[in-house]
């Protein structure tokens, strides 16, 4: 089970220069919104928009939805800038693109711990380059601060060499790895974009593929997809009601000395009943993000 139970169904980017669109971004019902100082935004708007994203991140003005702030990458001008000022505005997470070894959490540890990062912010780690995939494992556990996983398909297409498909198999492997990284470690793990906010079908289709993966949630590029990766990502009320049924009957069940029960016909031990208490659990985290 992941080390946070924050709902992580939908997370949405939002560019760091458009200070319009993040106001907006109060009403919306994302359980996430990444602040973006990276792809979002021009070189020359950079500055002006590490001031935006850090006031926003630490006005407190949005609600129960988790703030992350994506950073420019260690490697460029802006980088170490941008995460001593986001540890100073106190988001939930600082997201740091391209990750693709220790060293490089181990430095941006250091920078958040230095310029008095609240210990509440956790670390991010974008998912995207080949290298940044062969080594997930080790950078799943280079540091306690590293919470969540989050896959950067269109630039891991992109240095593949390989091309965007329904069923994206060109990146299935990179994505098993990933997941089997962050479960191993007890990240969360968010799926990647969908590109075409006109393929209504397409998108459910792609938040579907990864319940059925085993991610959290996913980011996204749009608020017109926030309600279908809701939906999909959330416990149905039929499972959430079985759920109850199946830990009810199995603690009834070791009271009498049993190790399995039947609940509908189906056998059920142990490992039936953790699924069922997470499942429960994360409704719950839901209900009370919504209240």
């Amino acid at each position: 089970m992941p080390k946070s139970l924050r709902p992580r169904r939908s997370v949405l980017y939002m560019p760091g220069s458009n200070a319009r669109a993040q106001e907006k971004a109060k009403g919306l019902s994302a359980d996430g919104l990444i602040l973006d100082l990276e792809d979002a935004v021009a070189p020359a708007s950079k500055k002006e928009a590490r001031e935006i994203v850090c006031a926003n991140a630490a006005s407190g003005d949005y609600g129960k939805r988790e703030i992350i702030i994506r950073v420019n990458g260690l490697d460029t001008e802006w980088g170490r800038d941008d995460i001593i000022a986001a540890s100073k505005a106190g988001p939930d997470a600082i997201l740091l693109p391209k990750v693709e070894s220790t060293a490089q959490i181990h430095e941006m540890e250091k920078l958040m711990a230095d310029a008095g990062a609240p210990d509440r912010t956790s670390i991010w780690c974008m998912m995207e380059t080949p290298l940044g995939i062969l080594r997930a494992e080790e950078i799943a556990g280079a540091s306690d601060r590293i919470d969540c996983f989050v896959m950067g398909t269109s630039d891991l297409v992109k240095d593949l060499q390989a091309q965007h498909t329904s069923m994206r198999l060109p990146v299935i492997t990179s994505l098993g790895i990933c997941l089997l990284a962050g479960r191993a470690y007890g990240l969360t793990v968010l799926d990647g974009v969908y590109l075409d906010l006109a393929d209504e079908e397409g998108f459910r289709a792609s938040c579907v593929q990864g319940l059925e993966l085993g991610f959290d949630g996913k980011t996204l590029i749009h608020p017109k997809q926030l309600d279908a990766s809701n939906e999909v990502f959330a416990p149905s009320e039929q499972e959430v009601t079985y759920s109850r049924r199946v830990i009810e009957a199995f603690e009834e069940a070791e009271k009498e000395g049993k190790g399995v029960v039947l609940v509908d016909g189906k056998l059920v031990e142990n490992l039936h009943v953790e699924i069922a208490r997470a499942k429960v659990a994360m409704a719950e985290a839901i209900a009370q993000m919504q209240a």
